[in-house]
Order: C-alpha cells, then structure tokens, then sequence
C-alpha cells in the first residue's frame, strides 16, 4: 500500500472502555463495566456480521458465572440454558466397542451435574442483549485489524481494516480508511489465535516464561436425530479408538433441546500419526 503518510486521517470515536470481540468473555466484561458504573461509554467490536455468527461450540457451562453476573436470569424467558444436564458417561472406545469408566474415577472437571448444555452462539446472542439495554454499543461485522499506541508504547485503542483496497493492495475510487477506536481501556478477548492478540503477545513478550499453547483441530456438528434417539441432558466424552493410544483426544455428544445433537471430535495437534 502506499505510504502510511499519504493516506487519509482516520475518523475516531472515543470511549472509556473498548472490547474487541463479541464472545462471552467480551460481553461479560462489557455487562459487568455498566453494573459497575453506568456512566461509562462502552463499546463491542465483533468481526463476524452478527453476534454469535463465529461461535460455534456446543458447550456444558458451568452457571456459576451467570449466577454473578445476571443473577435474576432464571426469571427471564429468553435465556438460553434450556437443558440441564440429566446424565454424564464418559466411554473408553476399542475398535469393537466401549467400556463405560464410573464417574466416581472421573476427575471433578468431568462431573457435569448442575451445568447446562447449550448452544455458546445463542448464550452471545443473548448476553448482547443484556449488555445493549444496559447502553452497551456493540459493532457487528467491524473487525478490529490493528492495535494503537501512543508515543509511549501504551495501547490506546484499535482500528478497523480500510476498505476498498485493490487487488495490488493500493487504495481504489470506492477506499475509505477504517476507523480508529480510542479507548482508556482496551479489552482484547477475540478468542482462539486472535490476530490482535498474537501482535501484543510478540510485542510485550507475554509467552515468557509461560506453558506453551496447547492447539487440536476441532470438528463439530449439530445434528437432528430421531425422538426416540434422543436423551435431553445425555453429555457423552469419549477417548481412544479412532485415534491410538499415543494421540491425545476424543468425542463428544451433547444433547440439547428439540432433537438436536451437538456432535464433536477433537485431535490433539501433538500428534506423530492420528
């Protein structure tokens, strides 16, 4: 592109606080900043072109978190945890079966009783709305492209990608600069590998000393199965066959409300040979 010099001055928007990404980790921050203090300016960037478009998870959560934010969320109709898990089997899979392991032998992390199956897009669809009529903005279909700084190397806030741009990456007739976000406080929580995040983790060296990344490739599905095949509650985690005793991973099947089943498979990114 040309030089950063000849381009256009970006218009900007100034808040208090400015949160990238539109997950729950984005919109709770952004709920519990308006419970805290009503009067500050709060703004949601979410690249996909709705809220909850790039969330794909089915999910078993734990509702203590909700119980802190939202605690008066069983009273609102419109909530998403509409299946309460019933029953928790975690199978040890071989080419010509499954033995069941007792839940007694399962670490705490594997006992689901309490938590709720649930559809992690719709649980953002749902926190947006409480953040909006809290006087929350939130941004769909602006994804934030790069990180601001002051002088000093401190992050001021980000900006979304220009538009516009031609194919030799040099700005066309419709180019309009994106647009900066200014902020007392930027809050990145994109999710997995955020682009924004990987930029200020190399910057400020925030990998030092820390564990490294643990990666897997991740394939889900949401099925519609027959009644008599469906259990509401049913959460299933399965390991070894397919995958050999030296590769890390395994299934799941959470079934949630109206025949639906959510349908996982996770590999381990560790591995020599799936």
């Amino acid at each position: 592109m040309s030089d950063e010099m000849e381009l256009p001055e970006r218009e900007s928007m100034e808040f208090d606080v400015v949160i990238v990404g539109a997950g729950p980790a984005g919109l709770s921050a952004a709920i519990r900043l308006k419970q805290v203090n009503p009067d500050l300016t709060v703004v949601v960037l979410e690249k996909g072109a709705e809220v909850g478009a790039h969330i794909l998870s089915g999910a078993v959560v734990d509702p203590i978190g909700i119980d802190r934010l939202l605690p008066d969320w069983r009273e609102d109709d419109s909530h998403p945890f509409k299946t309460e898990v019933t029953d928790d089997h975690f199978l040890f899979l071989g080419p010509a079966g499954s033995v069941r392991l007792p839940n007694a032998f399962m670490p705490p992390l594997m006992n689901n009783h309490g938590n709720y199956i649930v559809s992690l897009g719709n649980v953002c669809r749902w926190l947006a709305t409480k953040a909006e009529e809290l006087g929350v903005e939130i941004y769909p279909g602006f994804a934030a492209t790069e990180v601001l700084y002051n002088d000093e190397g401190a992050v001021i806030g980000v900006a979304t990608g220009d538009m516009g741009i031609e194919r030799n990456g040099e700005p066309g007739p419709n180019y309009t600069r994106g647009m900066a976000l200014l902020g007392k406080y930027t809050l990145i929580s994109e999710g997995v590998r955020g682009s924004l995040a990987k930029q200020l983790i190399q910057k400020f060296d925030l990998s030092k000393d820390r564990e490294p990344q643990k990666f897997g490739i991740g394939l889900k599905e949401l099925w519609q199965v027959k009644p008599e095949n469906h259990k509401p509650g049913l959460v299933q985690h399965s390991f070894g066959w397919p995958l050999g005793m030296k590769t890390g991973g395994g299934s799941f099947l959470y079934h949630l409300e109206d025949n639906t089943v959510a349908v996982g498979f996770v590999v381990h990114l560790n591995y020599k040979n799936p």
